[in-house]
C-alpha cells in the first residue's frame, strides 16, 4: 500500500521500475484501466511528484534519458501537465476562491436536502448500481488512487449522469486522493464539466469505458447521460482574467530563520540555505485542510510519513505542528527566536489560504514568512496565460531552461 511508503527512497524505487515503460509502452497503455493493482501501463508516481518527494525534472530526465525525446514525448508532457495546472490556478486565484465559496454553499445544501444526502451517500459509498462506477468509488476510498481515465469518466457520471454538484464530487476526490492537488483536481473536475475549456464538457460514453476498460465493464448507453452541453451556464461571465504571479518574501541571509517543512515540497534540502541562520526546524500538517468533512485515513498517514522522511533527510528532530490555530505557529516561531520563516514556494490552495491568515499575524511579531519558487515551475507558470496547446509548444525551452536538454 502507498500509504506506508511515502519517502524518497520508495518514490526513486518505483521511478527506476516503471522507466523502462516510460516510452512507446506508455503512450499505447496509458489510456487503459485494468483496475486495483493492475495499473502496470502507468507510473502511479502521482503521490510522491505531488509532494515533490520526487521532482518533476527528475522524472522527465529519467524519461528523456532512457527513450529520446521522441519515444518519450507522451510521458513527458503529462509530467508538464501538472505544472500547467499549478500554473493554471496561480495566474486565475479566483477560480480557487470560487471552488471554496461554491463548496460551502453546497455543504449547507447537503446538510438541509435529505435526497442530496441520500443521493451523494450512494455515489461515494458505490451504491448507486451502475456497477463500473460504484467500483471506482470503493477503489478510490479503498486505495487512495483512480486511474485518470477513470477519474474522468467518474465525474462526468457524477456531473450528468446522477445530476450531482460537481464541486462535491471535487470534494470527494481532494479528501481520498494520495495525489490530491488543488490545482489539477479543481481544474479536471471543472474541465470534465465544459468549465474550464467552455463549451466543451467531457462525456462518458459507454463504448470508450467499456474498450477502455478491458472489457471489465460494459455499461448500456441508455444508463449514461447525453451531455450535449457543460455547466457554462452557471458561470455567464468566462474564465476569470489572467493575473500576475504572486511576489514572494525572498530570505534574507544572516537572519535568524526558522525552516518550515510542509508535504507541497518535501525535498527542501534541494534549496540553498546555506546563508540562512537556521534557528528552528517544524513539519506543518495539513491535509485536514482540504475540506471541512473528513478526510481519508490514507491521505493522513501519506503526508505525516512524507514529512518525517523530509525530516530525516534533513537529520534534523523537527518540532511537529498542525494547520490549526495560526496563533500556535505563531507561537513557534518566536519561542525558537526567529525573525523569519522559509518553506519552498506555497501554491494556490487551502494551506496558501491557511497560512495568509497566519501571515498577519506573523507580521505583528515581526516576522516575515519567505519562499523559493523551483526553476521548474518558472520555466512553465509564465506560459499559462490560455489553454495547454500554449504551454505544449514551449517544451522546448521549458526542457531548455531546466537543463534537461
Amino acid at each position: 500500500m502507498l500509504d506506508s511508503i511515502a519517502t524518497r527512497s520508495a518514490g526513486l524505487s518505483a521511478l527506476h521500475a516503471f522507466v523502462p515503460a516510460m516510452g512507446k509502452r506508455y503512450e499505447n497503455g496509458r489510456n487503459y484501466d485494468h483496475g486495483p493493482g493492475q495499473h502496470s501501463a502507468v507510473s502511479v508516481l502521482s503521490p510522491y511528484i505531488c509532494r515533490r518527494l520526487l521532482t518533476e525534472d527528475e522524472v522527465v530526465g529519467a524519461a528523456l534519458t532512457a527513450h529520446g525525446p521522441d519515444d518519450a514525448r507522451i510521458f513527458v508532457e503529462e509530467v508538464i501537465w501538472r505544472g500547467y495546472f499549478k500554473g493554471g490556478l496561480e495566474r486565475r486565484p479566483q477560480v480557487w476562491d470560487s471552488y471554496v465559496e461554491g463548496l460551502n454553499a453546497d455543504l449547507v445544501s447537503l446538510k438541509r436536502d435529505r435526497r442530496l444526502r441520500r443521493d451523494v451517500e450512494l455515489a461515494e459509498t458505490g451504491q448507486t448500481g451502475l456497477d463500473y462506477f460504484d467500483t471506482w468509488a470503493l477503489e478510490l476510498v479503498d486505495t487512495g488512487y483512480l486511474h485518470n481515465h477513470a477519474r474522468m469518466w467518474f465525474a462526468s457520471i457524477w456531473i450528468f449522469t446522477l445530476g450531482l454538484p460537481w464541486r462535491l464530487g471535487a470534494d470527494f476526490f481532494y479528501r481520498h486522493l494520495l495525489d490530491g492537488d488543488a490545482a489539477a483536481n479543481t481544474l479536471n473536475w471543472r474541465w470534465v464539466a465544459g468549465l474550464h475549456t467552455r463549451g466543451k464538457p467531457y462525456p462518458a460514453r459507454a463504448q470508450n469505458i467499456a474498450t477502455f476498460t478491458g472489457g471489465r465493464f460494459n455499461p448500456r448507453d441508455r444508463d449514461l447521460a447525453e451531455v450535449t452541453q457543460g455547466l457554462e451556464a452557471t458561470e455567464p461571465d468566462g474564465l476569470p482574467n489572467v493575473m500576475p504571479l504572486r511576489d514572494m518574501h525572498a530570505p534574507a541571509p544572516g537572519v535568524p530563520t526558522a525552516l518550515l517543512i510542509t508535504d507541497q515540497d518535501c525535498r527542501i534540502e534541494d534549496f540553498d540555505v546555506s546563508d540562512i541562520d537556521i534557528c528552528a526546524t517544524a513539519t506543518l500538517s495539513c491535509s485536514h485542510l482540504r475540506s471541512p468533512r473528513p478526510i481519508g485515513a490514507m491521505v493522513d498517514t501519506f503526508e505525516r510519513a512524507a514529512l518525517a522522511d523530509a525530516a530525516r533527510r534533513l537529520d534534523v528532530s523537527p518540532t511537529q505542528l498542525t494547520a490549526q490555530d495560526p496563533q500556535d505557529f505563531a507561537d513557534w516561531a518566536v519561542a525558537g527566536g526567529a525573525k523569519q520563516i522559509f518553506t519552498p514556494f506555497v501554491t494556490r490552495g487551502p494551506l496558501r489560504d491557511w497560512l495568509t491568515r497566519a501571515e498577519l499575524i506573523l507580521a505583528q511579531h515581526c516576522i516575515t514568512l519567505c519562499e523559493r519558487r523551483r526553476v521548474w515551475d518558472d520555466a512553465i507558470w509564465p506560459h499559462v496565460t490560455a489553454g495547454f496547446f500554449k504551454v505544449r509548444k514551449q517544451i522546448p525551452r521549458i526542457l531548455e531552461e531546466t537543463g534537461l536538454v
